[in-house]
Order: structure tokens, then sequence, then C-alpha cells
């Protein structure tokens, strides 16, 4: 399995479409927005399928981690844990950027805490599910 840029638009948003609209239940107009064109995207690719993806977006000295997403079938062979140390990768290497911020869905805090991420602010809701703002300091 490996993690690496990709401007494969139409796969990275099918991912989504599966796990944030179908699954997860997401209106489709929360999940479709303008900021893909200006975002860098991750794609998670195991034996030439795509199972997972990630966008970064650049604002001021901060890399903001979104659209985070692993197929249900893949979830727990770390695919997301791969995703997410690509992420601050790439974020490190950028001029500037000081921390990487995300909004974790609630139930998963536990899993960026342990790749560093620490909670701040108070829980809100995103689409109808509960997420509280994580970040990690560079």
């Amino acid at each position: 399995m490996n993690v690496s840029r990709t401007s494969d638009l139409a796969v990275c948003r099918a991912l989504r479409r599966v796990v944030f609209i179908e699954e997860q239940g997401v209106p489709e107009a929360d999940e479709i927005d303008d900021l893909d064109d200006e975002a860098i995207h991750l794609l998670a690719m195991d034996e030439g399928r795509a199972v997972g993806t990630a966008r970064l977006l650049l604002r001021g000295e901060t890399g903001k981690i979104g659209r985070v997403c692993v197929l249900a079938e893949c979830r727990g062979t770390g695919v997301g844990v791969a995703l997410i140390r690509a992420a601050v990768s790439e974020l490190r290497a950028v001029p500037g950027i000081r921390r990487a911020k995300l909004g974790s869905q609630s139930h998963a805090t536990g899993f960026y805490e342990k790749l560093g991420f620490r909670r701040i602010g108070e829980e809100y809701l995103d689409a109808g599910i509960p997420h509280q703002d994580m970040v990690l300091e560079f």
C-alpha cells in the first residue's frame, strides 16, 4: 500500500462519494465544494486499487487536512495512518506552514491523538455528524 499526491480528482471524489454520501449520509451539497481545485490531493492505493484519500488546503501558517476517507473494508489495516502521516509530511515540507489542523468525526479523535494531534475548542456538528477540531503543531 502506498500514498502519494494525485491529480486524479475523479478517483478522489468517487471514494468520497462512497464513504461520505452513500455510507454516512452526508448531503451531496455539503460534500462537494469549490476547494478541490486549490487543494493537494493524496490517494492511497493497495494492489492497484484506490482505497482512501485526503485533501490538504493551505491557510496562512496552517495546513488543513480534510475529506479523509478510507473504504469500509480497508479500515483498521493502516490505510488511515498512512494517509495522515503522508499528509503531515506534505505539510511539513511547505515553507511557512507551522501546524496541521483537521476536523475529526468525534468517534475518531482517539485515532488522531495517537498520531500526535490534540483537541481544541468545543465539539460541533458538521453535516449532522459530531466533530472535534484537532491540531498538530510542527
